[in-house]
Parts: structure tokens; sequence; C-alpha cells
């Protein structure tokens, strides 16, 4: 059925409100605009950041919304004006936007875009404009993405174009967690071969930042986290040693300045509490050290003593890993498919959409060694849905920063 030019009606979790489990619905999904392209969600994962905006930041001018921010899919169709995409491009959404011709996009020293979501809304989290209807009511678009809907509508400076060949229920991890933390050491901290690493927080993104710290060709790498059944999971990404807080008596950054005569060259912090954000700089060697806090939370303001800095550390942040996105992610899936980058690995289960809130409890209890591969599902309103969410190591060492899931989407036809 031709859907183009045409509303479609499709399934969406919608956050109705904070702190309030996700209730699947029948939703609208008006045709792309000017410089749109709307889209067929394939794939997609669940980061910690969606539940930050669900059960710690809960802006009150943030809800209703579809959240989901880390996606693959097919474009279904364009509207006016892009010339860049077609129907039936696989691309991947993306919340920094690249339009290739603000300042910052300009620049080589951010990743930022000045036209993005973000520039305005960052602590909303999402615009007010939106392409989604549900019930009568207008519903928010999560960091300008929402790929918790089988289709979503993204301006075209929010897209990037991939290899028609790449597994979409692999690939949509590139779209936050993995280039967040590859890229946290590669682009931003600048991992120099030799180096000593740690790595605060193995899921996601600080598996992914242990991978990065290995293909700059670091020494060492010390992987810090308070569940020692990560300590093998780690290793297998490349770390050469676990440290395990719970296991000491003092604190953890003198535990890493006695184990490598001073502190370790770089240390990244990928687990959004300010706690750990100081420990990870305390971590580095005084001189020379280089700290990067990947990690997302706005909730806490950070306190250090400015002798932490003045002997010559350094204290960076890391979005999206410092990726200009379009050209970034097309980079990453490449070396996915080259066989140069680790993805499938971070996949530990499988469910159902309908039961996303299910996915949100095991992310939240840290279950995330169960297996699980549950039965395609029919839908009550007449189209067969086949999905899947495939959930990966929790981002955050206490299990609350991420458990990334992917629900793949096919087989699907819009009412």
């Amino acid at each position: 059925m031709d859907t183009a030019g045409k509303v479609i009606k499709c399934k969406a979790a919608v956050a109705w409100e904070p702190n309030k489990p996700l209730v699947i619905e029948d939703i609208e999904v008006a045709p792309p605009q000017a410089n749109e392209v709307r889209i067929k969600i394939v794939a997609t994962g669940v980061c910690h950041t969606d539940l930050y905006h669900l059960f710690e930041g809960m802006h009150k001018d943030g809800f209703p919304a579809v959240l989901g921010h880390e996606g693959a899919g097919i474009v279904e169709s364009v509207g006016p004006g892009v010339s860049e995409f077609q129907p039936g491009d696989r691309v991947i959404p993306l919340f920094i936007s690249q339009c290739r011709e603000c300042r910052f996009c300009k620049s080589p020293k951010t990743n930022q875009c000045e036209k993005g979501w973000a520039a305005d809304h960052y602590d909303v989290m999402a615009l007010a404009d939106s392409r989604f209807t549900c019930k009568g009511k207008k519903v928010l678009q999560f960091m300008g993405t929402s790929t918790f809907s089988e289709y979503t509508v993204m301006n075209q400076i929010a897209v990037a174009k991939i290899d028609p060949a790449a597994p979409l229920d692999k690939v949509c991890l590139l779209g936050c967690g993995v280039c967040t933390g590859f890229g946290a050491a590669v682009n931003t901290a600048k991992v120099e071969p030799g180096s000593t690493c740690a790595v605060f927080g193995l899921g996601a993104v600080g598996l992914a930042a242990v991978m990065g710290c290995k293909d700059a060709g670091a020494k060492r790498i010390i992987a810090v986290d308070i569940n020692s059944e990560k300590a093998e999971k780690a290793k297998a990404f490349g770390a050469t040693d676990f440290v395990n807080p719970k296991d000491h008596n003092k604190p953890i950054n003198q535990v890493l300045v006695e184990m490598t005569n001073g502190g370790v060259d770089y240390s990244l912090e990928c687990v959004g509490k300010v706690e750990v954000m100081r420990t990870a700089l305390e971590s580095c060697m005084e001189a020379w050290g280089v700290s990067v806090i990947v990690g997302w939370t706005d909730m806490h303001d950070i306190a250090i003593r400015p002798g932490h800095l003045i002997c010559g550390r350094t204290w960076k942040g890391s979005m999206f890993g410092g990726f200009k996105s379009k050209d970034g992610v097309a980079q990453m899936v490449k070396a996915y498919m080259d066989k140069k980058l680790m993805v499938d690995e971070f996949i530990t289960h499988n469910m159902t959409l309908d039961q996303i809130n299910n996915a949100i409890d095991l992310m939240k209890d840290c279950k995330w060694y169960i297996p699980t591969n549950l039965s395609t599902k029919k839908f009550p309103i007449g189209y067969l849905i086949s999905n899947f969410i495939y959930f990966f190591i929790p981002q955050h060492s206490d299990c609350n920063e991420c458990f990334s899931a992917i629900t793949q989407l096919s087989s699907m036809m819009a009412s």
C-alpha cells in the first residue's frame, strides 16, 4: 500500500507522564514536510538517556513523548526539498544534527550543530513541533528522533545514509552507545599508543570506550565497575585489568594511582554520576592526565579543588563520542562491515515490543544475563509485527545507566 503523502497509523510506546510505565498506543504520523523524511523504524535501542528523561529529569514540558533515540530504519517517503535521500534508503536517525553549513559544523573543534533540536531545548529534550498525534493530542518527539515508534519523521540534517547491506538490527547501536564510548576514547581523549587508561562503568558505552582505547593502542586498560560479573566481558573488549571498588577499603582513585605509579594517562567516566566524574579525574596523572566525562546527567553540580587541574590535568566532556554525526556514523558502519568493530557482542536478550516495560525493569534490576526469546505476537488492530528486542550490557556501573535494547520491527503494514 502506497503511504507517501498520507497519515500513517502505527504502534508506538508513549510516555504520557514522568515516572510511569510506557503505553503501547495507536498513533498518527503525519507526512514529512519540507526537508524532512519519514522513516520506517526497523530496529531501536533503549539507552539510559530514555530512562533519565522518564525517571530522573522528568521535565514538566517534556511529556507526552515517544522516547527512543538509538535506531535504524528505511526511508518510507521524503518531503519537498529533500535531495540526499529517497524511499528505500537504509538510514540511522541522529540525535545530533550535521547541517554542514553552520559555524559549528564547519569547525573541526566540535561535533555540535546550531540547527539541531538541542540548540534551544536540551532541558526539555524535545522540540515543541512534532509529526505525532495520539488520541487527538500532540505527542513530542524525544531528542528529535523518537525511535520507539514504527514510523518517525526526521529533518534530513539529522539522518545518516548507511551501507544498504548493513544489518539494521545490529548497526542501530551506532546511533548512540557504541559511537559515544568508542569516540570518547579515540576522538575526545585522543588516547595514544602505549598509554594507560581507566574506564569507569562497563555497560554499552563503557565497553565501547574500552574497545576504543584498545583500538588507539593503549598498553594498559583498567576497567572499573562495582559488578565483578562484568570482568570477563570487559576483557573480551580489550581490558587488561579489572578493579571492583567494593573490593578495596580506600578510595578507588588512590587504588588506581598506586597501580599506575602516579595515575593513568586517560580516564573515561561512563556512568553519569558526578561523584564518579570527580573520582575519574583524580585517578589521572597529575602532570598530564586527561579525563573525559561521557555519562549524561544534568541533575547535580560538580565540585573540585583548583589544584586538581592547575598542575596539568585536562578535564573534557564528550557528546556522541565527538563524531560529526552523519560522517561518523557512516564511517563506523563501514568499520563494522569490514569486521574492524565489535557490535554483535553487545547483544544478550530479545523480547517483544509490547514487553518494553519489562525491558525497562530488566535494565533497572540489572538482569542482563537472562536469555529470552519470545515469540512473534499479533497486535489487535489487524497487522502483524515480527518484532524482537535485543538487550545489551547496562551502561551504568550500578545498572541505572544503560541497558541497550534493540527492537526489530519487521513485516510491518501500516493500517
